[in-house]
């Protein structure tokens, strides 16, 4: 008998192999439903894992973090190399360091020891291209959705006329202001114009998630990363155009700049536009209305 004839699988074995591989499969497919429906816990299914017989032990880290209520595809990358855990590593196979610092994030991270009932709202950040309508889209929220609240900036310049400390901004002095830096109050900051800082206070945020309110943080890119860095289980939502073409009409049909400036925004917003994939979710700005809509739609969602 040749040496290929006699490491050949038998067909009955093969059929058997066909069979578990199927019905392994599908098991796991069942865990991730109970996962994302909330019906097993994380921490429930990262022990089942410990079972080389449980269909957890063979589940893909990759798979398990998806399941969750707090990671997208654009976060669950920065969690693995947070945690120093491969893609390829399956729950079953991590070492006890890596299911140890699994186990942290899940309680630090997640909350998955409340209910949903219990659960505070995310803070939803949207940012986009320049021109894409951020400003418009959340002034409508606040003008149409009250149970939202928006995020208050604190900045070092003087109040203008008809502004109201606390509803426009918080107006601080520039002493104020480092040491809100220092004492890491402060989610994100920049200086615009080579002049007067701005900053998002994490206090007030915090506050309105204690009471039950969801937050929309409108801000560029940038800042969105810093708040990202600062607040993992933030959730990004990215404002985009319908079309290129539709954001360069907008932009030139506002009049508000001159051809070169126009000219360098659009450069920038080719890059802008590029970025995301950084984040959960993508809303198009097709209509004010509906991109509203869409993002309070993600806004309450736990």
């Amino acid at each position: 008998m040749s040496a290929a004839k006699s490491s050949a699988m038998p067909e009955v074995d093969r059929i058997a192999a066909n069979k578990a591989a199927i019905a392994a499969r599908q098991a796991r497919a069942a865990l991730k439903a109970q996962l994302r429906d909330g019906v097993l816990s994380p921490e429930d299914a990262l022990t089942l894992s410990t079972d080389p017989s449980s269909a957890a032990h063979t589940l893909r880290v990759t798979d398990f973090l998806l399941c969750l209520p707090a990671v997208g595809v654009a976060k669950m990358p920065r969690i693995l190399e947070q945690l120093e855990i491969s893609d390829k590593k399956r729950l079953g196979g991590l070492g006890v360091h890596q299911r140890k610092r699994l186990e942290q994030y899940l309680r630090s991270r997640l909350a998955t020891k409340g209910t949903k009932k219990d659960a505070r709202p995310r803070l939803t950040v949207l940012a986009g291209p320049t021109a894409v309508g951020k400003g418009t889209v959340a002034t409508y929220i606040r003008e149409h959705y009250p149970e939202i609240a928006l995020s208050v900036s604190a900045t070092t310049r003087a109040p203008r006329p008809g502004e109201v400390e606390g509803k426009h901004y918080y107006f601080v002095t520039d002493a104020e202001f480092d040491r809100m830096i220092a004492e890491g109050e402060l989610l994100e900051y920049a200086t615009v114009h080579n002049a007067y800082r701005y900053g998002t206070p994490r206090g007030p945020i915090e506050e309105s998630s204690r009471r039950g309110r969801p937050v929309l943080l409108e801000i560029d890119l940038q800042g969105a990363r810093q708040v990202r860095d600062a607040m993992p289980d933030a959730r990004l939502v990215f404002l985009a155009p319908p079309s290129w073409d539709e954001l360069v009409s907008r932009l030139v049909g506002r009049g508000t700049e001159s051809a070169e400036e126009q000219e360098r925004r659009l450069t920038t917003a080719k890059v802008e536009l590029a970025s995301q994939n950084e984040f959960d979710h993508v809303v198009i700005n097709d209509t004010v209305e509906r991109a509203a809509e869409s993002v309070v739609h993600l806004m309450k969602q736990l």
